[in-house]
C-alpha cells in the first residue's frame, strides 16, 4: 500500500511528512512490565526530536502521546481511524500552532467513529508512512500480528522489548530495544 499524502485529510504541520518516522504500536492488553522501558523509549524520542507516528489508540499509546507532547518540540503524526472532527483543532491548538503535530486520515470528516475496518486502514497508513517500528508488546493473534503479515511492513526495521511474548517479532528479525543512553549525545534535529 503506497499512499499519496495529497490524498489524505490533514490538520497541522505537513512538513512532518518529510521527517524520518518511527511507528509506535502496542497491543491493547499488555504486561505492566513494559511500561517503564516504553516510557524510556518515549523519553529518548522526545530528547532526540524523532518523529513518532501512531494511532495512539491503546492506553499505553495514549499515555506516550501525552508525554511526547510535553516536549519542547516533539514531532508527532497522529493517524486517525475516523475523519478529523471540528473540535480537534481546539483540543490540540497549542501543539498544532507550535508545528509539532500533524493529524492525518484517509477518511472524510463525516466518518465519526472507529470500526475494525477503519482501524485496519489506519494501521496500514501508519505502516506505509513509517520508516521503522517500535512495538514493545505484541499480543498473539491480535490486530498487530495480522498487520505484520502485510507487505507494507516487510523489509522495515522493527524494535521490540525482550519478552517471551515477543518471540514472533524476534523470529521476524526484530531487534531488541535497549533503553540505555536515553540521554545520549546525539544532537536534536532542527524544526522543519
Amino acid at each position: 500500500m503506497r499512499i499519496d499524502s495529497a490524498e489524505l485529510y490533514t490538520l497541522g504541520n505537513k512538513a512532518l511528512f518529510k521527517l524520518p518516522k518511527t511507528a509506535f504500536f502496542c497491543s491493547r492488553d499488555y504486561p505492566a512490565a513494559i511500561e517503564r522501558p516504553t516510557f524510556l523509549w518515549a523519553m529518548e524520542q522526545r530528547y532526540r526530536g524523532h518523529c513518532v507516528v501512531s494511532g495512539f489508540h491503546s492506553r499505553l499509546e495514549q499515555a506516550v502521546l501525552r508525554y511526547l507532547l510535553q516536549g519542547h518540540w516533539q514531532p508527532v503524526i497522529y493517524a486517525l481511524g475516523r475523519g478529523i472532527q471540528p473540535g480537534t483543532r481546539f483540543e490540540y491548538e497549542a501543539d498544532i500552532a507550535a508545528g509539532q503535530l500533524l493529524f492525518v486520515t484517509p477518511f472524510e470528516p463525516g466518518v465519526h467513529s472507529v470500526t475494525q475496518d477503519t482501524a485496519d486502514i489506519r494501521n496500514l497508513l501508519i505502516a506505509d508512512l513509517a520508516d521503522q517500528f517500535f512495538i514493545p508488546y505484541l499480543a498473539p493473534g491480535g490486530n498487530l500480528e495480522r498487520l505484520l503479515r502485510s507487505d507494507t511492513i516487510r523489509e522495515k526495521p522493527i524494535l521490540t522489548l525482550d519478552l517471551p511474548e515477543n518471540q514472533p517479532l524476534l523470529a521476524r528479525g526484530a531487534r531488541l530495544y535497549r533503553p540505555g543512553g536515553v540521554l545520549g549525545h546525539a544532537p536534536r534535529p532542527a524544526q522543519p
